[in-house]
């Protein structure tokens, strides 16, 4: 039997899904297991049960911690000085960076299908989507349905989508995606 970690190297929920998250990546969540999450870290399974009950509950904690740093960009961008007209731009362009700069984290949140996660990530998405909707609806001069809001986000994670399957970046995109942006916007107008 293996001596016990010291202190410096014990195991956080964090240190859990920094190496969830890299073989989620590479393998896919259905391929990965609490047993080859620990001995990526070189720790029993027993110690991750610890921290979560099941790969669903880590999957689910990991995707949580992604909507709040999503939803942590919206606000920066409210909080700024910008027109509402600007601070719509902004937003739209700023979940299209979001995406593109974290193309693993947008994966998992927005396009894992598998039923044991389903049931655990309802409520993150549905909680960013209220507060993306409802900032375009206040932001914007026009009023705004439902639908098209939803038409919106619909056409903001289809730009998204296709380009976290692709090498470009962000940078590598960013005039096509100002460009979307402008089209999306001509269509609220």
């Amino acid at each position: 039997m293996s001596p016990r970690k010291s202190v410096a190297q014990e195991l956080t929920q964090e240190k859990i899904m920094i190496a969830a998250r890299e073989l989620f990546t590479s393998k896919g969540y259905q391929h990965v297991s609490m047993r080859q999450i620990a001995t990526s870290l070189g720790y029993s399974h027993g110690a991750l049960y610890y921290h979560f009950k099941n790969k669903a509950e880590l999957f689910y904690a990991m995707i949580e911690n992604d909507f709040k740093w999503l939803d942590q960009w919206l606000d920066e961008v409210l909080a700024t000085d910008l027109t509402n007209e600007e601070k719509i731009r902004e937003v739209l362009l700023k979940f299209i960076q979001f995406g593109l700069e974290n193309k693993s984290h947008y994966e998992m949140m927005f396009m894992v299908g598998d039923e044991d996660v389903r049931n655990y990530i309802n409520t993150g998405p549905n909680k960013s989507y209220e507060k993306f909707a409802y900032s375009l609806v206040t932001l914007s001069n026009h009023r705004i349905s439902i639908q098209k809001t939803w038409s919106v986000f619909l056409s903001l994670h289809g730009f998204v989508s296709h380009y976290c399957r692709c090498e470009e970046s962000f940078q590598d995109v960013e005039l096509l995606a100002k460009g979307h942006v402008d089209f999306i916007l001509k269509s609220l107008g």
